[in-house]
């Protein structure tokens, strides 16, 4: 609800830029209109909200919908640091090859 935070998720959605959310996180996904189409896990109170912003919840410890990757709870925190690195680590090697 920090409207500045939802700007800078904004920005780099349309950037392209990778994003990461766990938990709750995916609401500012939502609030950013950035959930419609894509593949969403989150904490499971969110599923409605997922779904109303035109989003697919999941029920998987880590999805990875191009450059966003989510999670459920902070279980899974072992099978999301490995998608979220991977993910930053493919954005940077592709900035590394414009530049």
């Amino acid at each position: 609800m920090q409207s500045k935070a939802v700007e800078l998720v904004k920005a780099f959605f349309d950037a392209g830029k990778p994003v990461a959310a766990i938990c709750h996180g995916p609401w500012t996904v939502i609030e950013a209109g950035a959930a419609r189409g894509r593949r969403i896990a989150s904490w499971p109170s969110s599923k409605t909200d997922v779904r109303n912003a035109g989003g697919e919840w999941v029920d998987q410890e880590a999805v990875v919908d191009g450059n966003l990757v989510t999670s459920r709870k902070p279980d899974d925190i072992q099978a999301f640091n490995p998608e979220m690195i991977a993910l930053f680590g493919k954005a940077r090697r592709q900035s590394r090859q414009t530049a």
